[in-house]
């Protein structure tokens, strides 16, 4: 499959302003990003943003970076821009949409987003990890993904929710916002309007899942850190300068 990896990124962030650009062991957090992605090897990198500086630093790194506007709702909306402007020809196949505020993501993750698309019925294909913090299972900040399991190390997704569900024995599973799309389902989705469920639960992937479309979440070993505050910042820091 024809794959394209797009990392998302904009200046504006009210709790860390200027997050793609935060400086982690000398480089900025969104260049961490762009080298974690590549490792994964599954097909070009591309930092989609509407900022010069961003689109600057990525290719002072040798990254590199599509402008788009600066109205989009969504980094779908973002993503999907950039690439009818990067493959007006519609070669590419796979749309990779990589967060770009998970400076540590392992490159093995960003590859499991790819497992599920191995079966022609799959629309869109996102990561979940299984819940171990007893708190997690009750903290609406933490997204979990109700599935039904399709393998051992899979599930089709019938609903994400901040609620503790589903009810009952067995394991709940934590949603990782990183999604491989096909590039026929992302031009479906971000033609959607917003849902019912989407617009109650603020998550956008329910707007998928209410027009029909299918979504497997792969699962995976561990959560990334993602960067949201200061604190999480430091952490990321603490991380990159061991090594990890």
């Amino acid at each position: 499959m024809n794959t394209l990896v797009l990392i998302p990124a904009r200046l504006a962030s009210t709790r860390l302003p200027g997050k793609p650009l935060a400086d982690i062991c000398g480089v900025p957090m969104i260049v961490h990003v762009a080298r974690r992605a590549a490792e994964s090897e599954i097909g070009r990198v591309v930092v989609a943003t509407d900022s010069t500086n961003i689109a600057d630093a990525v290719r002072a790194h040798g990254f590199e970076a599509q402008m788009t506007g600066a109205a989009h709702a969504s980094g779908s909306d973002r993503i999907f821009e950039a690439l009818q402007a990067l493959d007006p020809g519609g070669a590419v196949e796979i749309v990779v949409n990589v967060q770009g505020d998970l400076p540590t993501v392992a490159p093995q993750t960003v590859r499991a987003a790819l497992e599920p698309m191995a079966d022609v019925a799959v629309d869109i294909a996102t990561l979940a990890v299984e819940i171990t913090d007893e708190d997690e299972k009750t903290d609406p900040n933490v997204v979990k993904v109700v599935g039904s399991p399709v393998g051992s190390d899979r599930l089709r997704a019938l609903y994400f929710t901040r609620a503790t569900a589903p009810w009952g024995e067995g394991p709940l599973y934590h949603h990782i916002g990183l999604y491989a799309y096909r590039r026929a389902a992302l031009e479906r989705f971000v033609a959607l309007p917003p849902s019912v469920l989407e617009t109650r639960e603020k998550l956008e992937q329910l707007r998928a899942l209410e027009a029909g479309m299918r979504i497997d979440a792969q699962v995976v070993s561990a959560v990334p850190l993602g960067v949201d505050t200061q604190a999480d910042l430091e952490r990321a820091r603490k991380l990159l300068s061991q090594g990890n």
